[in-house]
Formats: structure tokens, sequence, C-alpha cells
């Protein structure tokens, strides 16, 4: 005899499951409508509240001990992650005049190899360079 077909347990009915679970964010106000419903309930009639509102004891303990520390901020959700922090002005004016120094820096050495192989190239053809002016005022008029 085959007594599993007759069993009421043989049926099953598919467990239904998402492809990706979302955490549930709760706002304050349903926060504090909760937390109203619980303190009017009667003994025994809270754990109906949660089957019904699909929530954990755990909820309400985080939410009593926000709304008892007076946070406001307590009752609203919280976003996951690491804190942004605020950036300071300076440091990111800092950063930028460091890349500006460092292209110059870059820009400077590649001019300064251009003038190193024209200083070859002329020794090389035997023609003789001016010098530049240079930017010393002793050299000048006398004043």
């Amino acid at each position: 005899m085959n007594s599993s077909s007759n069993t009421p347990h043989a049926t099953r009915v598919p467990t239904e499951v998402t492809a990706k679970a979302k955490r549930r964010r709760f706002t304050a106000e349903y926060k504090r409508q909760i937390l109203q419903e619980v303190d009017a309930c009667e003994r025994g009639e809270i754990g109906a509240l949660l089957r019904r509102e699909g929530l954990y004891s755990s909820h309400l303990i985080e939410w009593r001990r926000a709304r008892d520390a007076g946070e406001l901020a307590g009752l609203t959700p919280r976003k996951r992650g690491p804190k942004v922090e605020a950036r300071n002005p300076l440091a990111t004016k800092l950063v930028e005049q460091q890349r500006q120094i460092a292209r110059l820096e870059a820009e400077n050495a590649k001019l300064q190899l251009i003038c190193d192989v024209q200083k070859k190239v002329s020794l090389l053809l035997g023609i003789t360079l001016a010098k530049p002016p240079s930017d010393d005022k002793s050299n000048g008029s006398p004043s």
C-alpha cells in the first residue's frame, strides 16, 4: 500500500523565491504608527500584530529604543555603508595644485631635453647660438 498518496502532506505548494531579496525600508511614520498600535495592544495581541505586518520583535526593540532616546533620526531608515566625510576645500585645492605642479615639471623636463638636443646639434654643426638675455638686472644699465 502506498500511504503517502493519501496523506494531506503529499501535495506541496511550491515556495515562491524571488531572484534577489530586497531590504525592507520602513518610514518613520509607519514605525510610529506600529509602536502606537503595540502600546494599545492587550497581552497576547502583539504577536498577532507582528504576524499581520510581517515584522519581528527585534524591530519593536530597536524602534522603541530610538523613540525613547528622542532620536527623530533613529526612526528614519539609515543609509548603509561607510559615512561620507565632508571634503576640506583647501585639501581639494592642494591636490589640484599638486597635479598642476607635476604637469608643469614634466613639461619643463621635455623642454630641457629639447634644449640639450639643440645645443648638441649646434656643436656638431659648428654653429654658435646666441645666448638668451638674462633676467638679472645687475647686467643691465646702471641705475
